[in-house]
């Protein structure tokens, strides 16, 4: 009787993330992420295609990024947590101009009315 091989192609996720069990920074499944500029040498496999599908897309979530590369979300998230501590990717900042209140009282005007 032969014992049953494992699918060659089959890496468990702690293989990918390097042995890191939990990601450095909370990251939510919306949560864009942005390649930056950054020499690639030293990373691992895993984390350049992480790098390599947000440099070719702009930006993307984690969960757009699970989906590009058929990997879980969870491995994602400590694998973009590791690129951002290191510089590799940036997560973008929303414009924090304030609304103009002349807008907000036009819209303030607008819901009196409906009621």
């Amino acid at each position: 009787m032969s014992r049953r091989r494992r699918d060659p192609g089959l890496v468990r996720a702690y293989v990918m993330t390097g042995g890191v069990l939990r990601p450095s920074r909370e990251l939510g499944l919306v949560t864009l992420l942005v390649a930056r500029e950054a020499p690639v040498q030293g990373l691992a496999p895993e984390p350049r295609r992480v790098l390599g599908v947000c440099s070719r897309h702009g930006a993307l979530s984690v969960a757009e990024v699970a989906a590009h590369l058929d990997l879980p979300p969870s491995v994602v998230t400590i694998l973009a947590s590791a690129l951002l501590d290191s510089g590799h990717l940036a997560v973008p900042v929303p414009d924090a101009g304030a609304p103009d209140i002349d807008v907000l009282r036009e819209v303030l005007r607008g819901l009196r009315q409906l009621v």
